[in-house]
């Protein structure tokens, strides 16, 4: 039996409107992944924490708040101090194109911004989980 891909979406800061969250986490699991919602205002730490006690396979970021510069690529520096090589990790929300190369370049795989289908995040996820 093949091991169902598992998802952990989680809304760091201090954002408090989820709904894009949970459109992309219903997406996800009608997909057939295992998806873990963290719920809102969750600290890097929080999320990190979630990642390796639930042993995720992607951890999936939606923030508007503008502060993804800063949180993004903190839970990406803390998964790898935690050594979760393998975790993929993705983010999405109200998120500047001018944003996006320096949030790649800090260890986010990709980025989805509003209008992004939720197909094309299922496609992007069957193709680079490890």
């Amino acid at each position: 039996m093949e091991k169902r891909i598992r998802v952990l979406v989680a809304k760091p800061g201090l954002d408090g409107h989820d709904r894009g969250a949970k459109v992309v986490a219903r997406a996800l699991r009608d997909a057939g992944f295992e998806v873990i919602y963290t719920g809102l205002r969750q600290t890097p730490e929080q999320i990190v924490e979630a990642a390796l006690q639930e042993d995720v396979n992607v951890v999936a970021l939606s923030l508007l708040s503008g502060a993804h510069n800063h949180l993004f690529p903190r839970i990406v520096e803390m998964c790898r101090q935690k050594e979760m090589n393998d975790v993929l990790i993705i983010g999405g929300g109200v998120i500047p194109d001018a944003d996006i190369p320096g949030l790649k370049a800090a260890g986010v795989a990709e980025v989805f911004t509003p209008g992004t289908p939720t197909g094309n995040i299922v496609e992007f996820i069957k193709a680079n989980v490890k």
